[in-house]
């Protein structure tokens, strides 16, 4: 007679734990949502407010004013291309291509996770909306309008705030890009590492097939069974009763009966 191992009975609150729901993440992504678009209108805000302030306090053609030597003035023009006077005659593309920049960037805000990310797109929507308005709506007219600029750094170029947002955040994305933060705030570097140390039989396989030779089947050693499993196996190993042997010779009582 053998007895078969009575499987142990389970934990009623472990079912409930492995159903329970994963914490939701849209109420920290709707925040990072919110602080972004809130930075924006605050840089787009500081840029319209200093553009009035310098057209209203600058004159055109005047000579720079300094604030730090010769390193930081302040000088008013208008500038109808790019940043450092770049492609001037182009205005329409300019303007067509900061449209494009802005509704990617719309697009990028509702996947982002993370806070750098948040800091970084919001002074970039920023920057791009301050300079968008002026093509928009200053002259020589729609689409077409000029830049108010008034930053004078040195002889190089004349920019504004807006300018200044957009470079602080090309250097914030160029450091997150190099760090491998991606914009749902993962880190690419590390995701992988984390995917091998929870399933060890998938870094078995690998090993088993950087071992392998040329033409042979990379073989994995199955998993070790449970301790449970081998203990209940040896139970029923051990309470099993030996069967008779059919072919048992006949005893020495037996044969002199027969005679």
């Amino acid at each position: 007679m053998s007895t078969s191992a009575r499987p142990e009975p389970t934990d009623p609150a472990e079912p409930v734990a492995a159903s329970a729901p994963e914490p939701s993440r849209h109420g920290p992504r709707r925040a990072l949502v919110v602080w972004t678009v809130v930075l924006a209108a605050l840089v787009l805000v500081a840029d319209q407010l200093t553009k009035w302030w310098a057209e209203s306090s600058l004159t055109l053609g005047d000579d720079t004013i300094p604030l730090v030597g010769s390193l930081l003035g302040l000088r008013l023009v208008y500038n109808p291309g790019a940043a450092l006077s770049i492609a001037t005659g182009m205005t329409w593309v300019l303007t067509i291509v900061v449209v494009a920049v802005v509704v990617v960037i719309v697009r990028m805000v509702s996947r982002i996770g993370s806070r750098a990310w948040a800091v970084a797109l919001g002074l970039l929507l920023g920057g791009a909306l301050g300079n968008l308005l002026d093509r928009f709506f200053r002259e020589p007219g729609f689409a077409r309008g000029h830049v108010v600029d008034f930053l004078a750094y040195g002889n190089w170029f004349v920019g504004n705030v807006a300018d200044v947002a957009i470079v602080g955040a090309a250097v914030m994305i160029a450091v997150l890009s190099v760090l491998g933060i991606g914009l749902d705030g993962s880190r690419h570097g590390h995701d992988a590492a984390d995917d091998t140390d929870a399933d060890p039989s998938a870094a078995a396989a690998d090993a088993s097939a950087e071992h392998a030779g040329p033409g042979e089947v990379p073989t994995v050693a199955s998993p070790d069974p449970a301790p449970e499993a081998r203990d209940s196996e040896a139970a029923g190993a051990g309470t099993q009763e030996p069967a008779a042997d059919a072919g048992t010779a006949p005893t020495t009582a037996e044969r002199e009966g027969d005679r």
